[in-house]
């Protein structure tokens, strides 16, 4: 990727964004809010807010520029290795995978690698991969400025399949501009610690889900079960001798 890509990618449109959004949003409710949840609370399950595409673009560029790095590529390791040939066979074929969603992305959009861990049902949209099993990785692609976080996603990697990331480079080679991110740019490093960290937030919420659960069975069970006073009776006080004078 060209200097003259990444002025003209930051210049043109990611500061842009960055600008319109803090234009908006300036003296709103959503000025002290975090960007993810800006970008979850905007996308307002399916009818977005006039400035979820500058929150979401926000965020899918800074989320795009970190996957990056200089003299990136190479293999993945650990967890993000075994999950990587548990689900795609091999790197190689997760490769093809994210080629294939590129090319096949009409217009502009994403490709993202991502964790899928949650149940059926999410709040903000059809699920892409319903007959998916939860926990586990899969490729998407999204129009324009929608993330898979608007799926209840644990996006990892994300590469930017808009036409003005790649066409000074590579004009329309789409393709080529995929082959170069994933041999030359990508850091798998952190690619795995968002993995980590994926799975790490996806089991304390399973955690909390179950107990949420336990409580809703307990509330539900309550009014079935007798009322016992499980305090300790209290003991009567000792009677006091009369003293004889």
């Amino acid at each position: 990727m060209s200097k003259e890509t990444v002025e003209y990618h930051w210049e043109r449109h990611h500061r842009g964004h960055v600008d319109s959004l803090n234009a908006i949003i300036q003296g709103t409710e959503f000025a002290e809010m975090e960007l993810e949840n800006m970008v979850l609370t905007s996308y307002n399950e399916g009818n977005p807010l006039p400035f979820f595409v500058h929150a979401s673009q926000v965020w899918n560029h800074d989320f795009f520029w970190e996957t990056m790095k200089p003299d990136g590529g190479g293999n993945p390791s650990d967890v993000l290795k075994y999950l990587i040939e548990r689900d795609f066979g091999s790197l190689d074929e997760l490769a093809k995978e994210i080629q294939n969603a590129a090319l096949t992305q009409f217009g502009s959009g994403w490709v993202w690698l991502a964790y899928k861990a949650h149940r059926l049902g999410v709040g903000n949209d059809i699920n892409p991969r319903p007959s998916e099993k939860d926990k586990r990785l899969v490729v998407v692609k999204t129009p324009n400025a929608v993330s898979p976080l608007v799926w209840d996603y644990y996006p990892l990697l994300a590469i930017d399949v808009w036409e003005h990331a790649y066409y000074m480079d590579y004009e329309n080679r789409r393709g080529d501009y995929v082959s170069v991110f994933l041999d030359k740019l990508i850091s798998w490093d952190v690619v795995s610690d968002r993995l980590k960290n994926a799975m790490f937030r996806a089991s304390e919420r399973e955690e909390m889900e179950k107990r949420e659960m336990l409580l809703d069975k307990m509330k539900e069970e309550t009014p079935r079960v007798k009322a016992v006073d499980l305090r300790p009776t209290p003991k009567a006080p000792p009677k006091m001798k009369r003293r004889r004078y």
